[in-house]
């Protein structure tokens, strides 16, 4: 479907994977293509042992918005990509060599042309383990393996190229870019990882650390500056570092596998996060420009739509990329930049309002702009509505509290939305609710369609 409107998306991948109907109705019926911007700095789960053995980008975010997208009609294909290895190593291997070897009950709806290709990749995928390999110390771990994790690293390997290996999945899938594509935040065959400051002055390396981590990851300024001490945490207490993709003397905390983690329990942060920026191995600060695919995007967008999610992890990394923020506020911008506040606080926002939502969103476009590294912007609320023109939010316990008069000072048009309160304490948004509010927004409500945006259910 050609088309000359669109959105784009800024997200990261589990939270917003609930909305992606949302999205497709709202641009189906405003006649829109739609770019979801994906960062991948994604160091956690799967991810984390293929960037220990290969490097590259982290793609658990792009492949899990890649597969959601996926139509009924290639179910088959959607089945395997989605599709995770056991947990444990030993059966997980186990279980990879029937799907390399074709014997996987997985194939049993695909075509053999595309099986042959699927496993064509994955067998290059597993020479390329094998080489690495370096018994007993250094192994490739396939506990709890993404297929589609595995299937996107190995078409990089052959291809040399990242977007060619999301090209590859979403053409096999039956992913129309034409109408819905899903771009990298960074265009890399590297890795790209970033740190978090707080305002007690702690620094937490990797994303994983930052959202979800699974022991204390604040990192010792004295340790910074001595990066030779660093050693391998798999070397099993002894001084012989493990071969693997990481450079001598890379962080610790960049270095460990993060395969297994919760999502559930999450420690509070001990201060608020005051700043992201991006790292090298050693933990100097990088300036990484965005894909300039995804500033064209920016750049012809009718609107601009920062989904729900993790606000620093899943949204942040993407807005401080070199040229992001002059793209969003520039005269040629989005005309709609539309917020989705969160329907739950987590261990990255803690108390937050509406207001600090705001300043983050400003404060990390601002940063973007700025040509040296080590900058601190402050975020001057005159400035919210050249990044933020409308505000989405929901009311009750647990959500992020939204001050309509203090938005509305700053210019900001504040939409409460109808929603329901779920098992866990959370708030979703209610679907037909947001897309109508969208597609208000956009210009297109279907005839005879009651509006239910002011509303919410206790």
């Amino acid at each position: 479907m050609a088309t000359s409107r669109r959105v784009v998306v800024l997200s990261g991948g589990s939270a917003a994977n609930n909305l992606v109907d949302v999205f497709d109705e709202v641009i189906q019926k405003n006649g829109c293509s739609l770019t979801y911007i994906i960062p991948i700095s994604d160091n956690g789960g799967s991810s984390s042992e293929l960037i220990r053995v290969f490097g590259g980008p982290g793609i658990g975010d792009i492949r899990s918005r890649l597969v959601r997208l996926i139509p009924p009609s290639h179910e088959h294909i959607r089945n395997l990509f989605n599709h995770r290895l056991a947990a444990m190593p030993e059966s997980g291997e186990a279980e990879f060599l029937t799907i390399l070897n074709g014997t996987s009950s997985l194939y049993d709806q695909i075509p053999a042309a595309q099986g042959m290709l699927i496993r064509s990749i994955l067998s290059h995928l597993y020479l390329e383990i094998l080489k690495r390999n370096r018994p007993p110390s250094s192994t490739f771990s396939f506990q709890s393996a993404s297929i589609g994790n595995l299937f996107l690293t190995g078409a990089r390997l052959f291809s040399g190229s990242f977007e060619s290996a999301i090209y590859l999945l979403a053409t096999m899938g039956g992913v129309q870019e034409a109408r819905t594509s899903v771009l990298p935040a960074i265009v890399s065959n590297f890795s790209h990882h970033i740190a978090a400051g707080l305002e007690n002055g702690t620094i937490i390396t990797g994303q994983n650390a930052i959202s979800h981590p699974s022991e204390p990851t604040a990192l010792n300024q004295a340790d910074l500056q001595d990066d030779y001490r660093y050693r391998n945490p798999l070397a099993n207490g002894n001084d012989t570092t493990i071969e693997d993709a990481n450079l001598p003397g890379s962080l610790p905390t960049l270095r460990k596998p993060n395969i297994a983690f919760s999502k559930v329990s999450e420690e509070p942060l001990p201060a608020r996060i005051e700043r992201i920026w991006y790292i090298n191995p050693y933990g100097h600060e990088m300036l990484p420009p965005a894909n300039p695919k995804v500033l064209t995007s920016i750049s012809s967008a009718d609107a601009l739509i920062y989904s729900i999610g993790s606000l620093y992890t899943s949204i942040v990394p993407s807005l401080i990329l070199q040229g992001v923020g002059a793209r969003i506020s520039g005269p040629s911008g989005p005309r709609f930049k539309i917020l989705i506040l969160n329907g739950s606080l987590d261990r990255e926002t803690g108390n937050y309002a509406a207001c600090d939502y705001l300043d983050a969103v400003t404060r990390a476009c601002v940063q973007s702009q700025s040509a040296s590294a080590g900058s601190n912007p402050t975020a001057d609320r005159n400035e919210w509505r050249k990044y933020v023109t409308h505000l989405f939010y929901l009311e009750g316990d647990g959500v992020p509290f939204t001050d309509q008069n203090e938005c509305t000072e700053y210019g900001i048009e504040c939409v409460r939305l109808y929603g329901r309160k779920t098992t866990n304490g959370a708030v979703n948004y209610n679907e037909s609710a947001l897309s109508q509010a969208l597609c208000a927004i956009l210009g297109k409500r279907e005839k005879g369609e009651r509006s239910r945006r002011n509303t919410l259910l206790p």
